[in-house]
């Protein structure tokens, strides 16, 4: 079911979020749906469970195949419970930003962050695994997992003189060369542990 996305200001994106310990629990699956189905609603990438109102561990991830993102720059659906990232690359990489609990996505902004990360967590079953990207990937990951430390992406704007709306984004950066270069994914490596 699709729910609202809470906005910045709401004291839910604040609030400490509960590690899950039962991943079979009914409200935990229920909350985990209402991720993926408010992501594919909002059109997002990715979706962390306090910007549905909901203070649990986990996020949801899937850059799907676009007009502007080919086939081999998407990624299936990825459920992340209790994360934890274990490697950061000392390479960064600065990429324009967005977030559906920012003005429900209307404002975009330069961020700069490791280009490669290795993360463990759960799936929806609960299985553990390890999962190293970069890209897109890396930095939606790195996004929702922020949102479960209780931190905006406008905290970590590298300039604030170059915010975007929505619409001189579309126009002017998600198609240039520096966005796409910095997007581009190279590495998907996933394994059970």
């Amino acid at each position: 079911m699709k729910r609202d996305t809470v906005q910045i200001g709401d004291p839910r994106l604040k609030a400490k979020n509960a590690i899950i310990a039962d991943f079979y629990d009914t409200h935990i699956q229920s909350v985990i749906q209402d991720l993926i189905d408010s992501m594919r609603a909002n059109e997002l990438i990715g979706m962390a469970a306090p910007q549905i109102g909901e203070n649990y561990t986990v996020f949801v991830t899937e850059p799907r195949e676009t007009k502007t993102r080919s086939a081999d720059q998407s990624d299936e659906l990825r459920v992340f419970i209790n994360p934890s990232i274990g490697f950061s690359s000392k390479e960064k990489i600065l990429i324009y930003e967005g977030c559906g609990s920012v003005c429900h996505g209307q404002l975009f902004g330069p961020v700069i962050r490791p280009k490669e990360i290795t993360i463990e967590a759960y799936d929806k079953l609960g299985k553990k695994f390890r999962f190293t990207c970069d890209g897109i990937l890396a930095r939606v990951i790195q996004h929702e997992y922020d949102h479960l430390s209780r931190i905006e992406f406008t905290e970590k704007i590298s300039d604030y003189k170059k915010l975007v709306s929505l619409e001189i984004y579309v126009q002017t950066i998600r198609n240039s060369k520096e966005q796409k270069e910095a997007s581009h994914i190279t590495k998907k490596d996933f394994s059970f542990i």
